[in-house]
Order: C-alpha cells, then structure tokens, then sequence
C-alpha cells in the first residue's frame, strides 16, 4: 500500500509543470510599447521601439505548417521585449553569448522539450551576459520567426539580444533600468 501510494506521489510530481512567468494579462502586449520608450506609434515602426509581447503570442506560430498568425508576423524582424528564463546552450559557463529563452523553470532540462513556439534561440548582440538559471529575465532584441536546431530541443524562433535585465513586472519603473 506505502509503495503505491509513493508511486503516484512520483507520478504526480513528475507530471507537474512549474507555471509560466506571471505577467497579468499580456495577451494583448504585442501592441504595447516598452514603457522605457516613447514614440507616437507603437506598432513597432521606430527604431527604438520595443514592443513587450509574451508567449501566448508566441503561440499563435503553427510550427508544424511553418504558418503565423497576423500579429506574429507583424513582428518579425522587430524589436521585441520579452521575458523568460535563461537555458544556455554552452554547460559550466558564467557567463553566456548565445542560449534558449523558455516560459518557465525546467524547461528544457525534462523531456520533452517545448514546442519549438515556446522556444526562442538567443544570440547576444555584443558581449554576454551572466548566467541566471532561476531568474526570470527580460530579454530585449530583434525577433525572427525562424527554425534552429538546438542540443535542448528546436526552436521557432531567433532572437538577437541587445539587453537582459532582472524579470520585474512592466509597471514596475526598476523593471527599465538594465543591469546587465
């Protein structure tokens, strides 16, 4: 009886997923700017605009027919702001110039990776930058709907980096300033 009881404490355990970042409801962020910035249009069109989007946009790629939704496409090859959490692709480095962004701890180090729209490939644009593996992080950069073949797993999508900083909410004025 003890072991059964073990056995499904186990299995439970082991099918649990951590949540996804809590970020209130960005399921409209993809036309919202980055609060840091001002610009007249937000659709992403200046050239020091960063639209905050999250991962239920993410989502919309149908990586098995390589198809995006409208509003994804919209925003490939633009500069996005993202959170997430840091998988780096080199192991026992401190630091990191190119890793997979993942919408929650774990992901990646369980089998079965993500879906490849819930994985995005990063390369920094210049320098690296610290290794967090359990802290949430923005991740600021050009976004491209593209394929990469990862040791973790394939990703939909390739992000060029041009500044992490500590996960804070959007609203939060200390969530603008980049540490890193």
């Amino acid at each position: 009886m003890v072991q059964w009881t073990v056995v499904a404490l186990i299995a439970f355990a082991w099918s649990v997923r951590p949540a996804a970042i809590p970020v209130g409801d960005l399921y409209a962020a993809s036309t919202r700017e980055h609060p840091s910035r001002s610009t007249a249009d937000a659709s992403g069109a200046g050239p020091d605009v960063a639209v905050t989007i999250d991962w239920t946009l993410l989502r919309t790629l149908d990586h098995r027919h390589g198809t995006a939704s409208d509003a994804l496409r919209a925003l490939d090859g633009k500069r996005v702001r993202l959170p997430g959490f840091i998988v780096p692709l080199d192991d026992l480095e401190d630091t990191v110039k190119e890793f997979l962004l993942v919408p929650y701890y774990g992901a990646c180090v369980h089998v079965p990776p993500p879906p490849p729209n819930q994985l995005v490939y990063a390369q920094m644009a210049r320098g690296s930058t610290p290794m967090s593996w359990w802290q949430a992080v923005w991740l600021e950069g050009t976004l491209h709907i593209t394929r990469y073949q990862s040791v973790y797993g394939v990703a939909g999508f390739r992000m060029t980096v041009e500044r992490v900083t500590p996960y804070i909410d959007a609203a939060t004025p200390s969530a603008r300033d980049a540490v890193r």
